[in-house]
């Protein structure tokens, strides 16, 4: 999981602005396949928006699990949207280059 600075989280989340998310939960939260399909859109953005319709207390959760299993970090929480970020391993594919701290 990424350290990022607190300028590079606001940098983050303008980048992030005019994004839609890419991930919807459903009902029943995050599941496994939700997990998955987070996991495949970082992979290919490295920065997604994340939307899970729940309590402020179960989105906080959801975000928790999310920068657990997959090495994630959570740049935003607004309303039930998620902003996620997660370099992209490989260099030759990386679409967004952090400012420095």
């Amino acid at each position: 999981m990424a350290k990022l600075t607190n300028a590079q989280r606001k940098w983050l989340r303008g980048q992030a602005h005019p994004l839609e998310p890419v991930v919807r939960a459903g009902k029943q939260g995050l599941t496994e396949g939700v997990l998955r399909e987070v996991d495949l859109a970082l992979d290919s953005h490295e920065l997604i928006k994340v939307q899970v319709p729940a309590p402020r207390e179960e989105k906080e959760e959801a975000a928790r699990r999310i920068e657990e299993k997959l090495g994630a970090t959570l740049v935003g929480l607004v309303g039930h949207v998620l902003t996620l970020y997660r370099r992209q391993a490989d260099p030759e594919k990386r679409r967004i280059e952090l400012p420095r701290g």
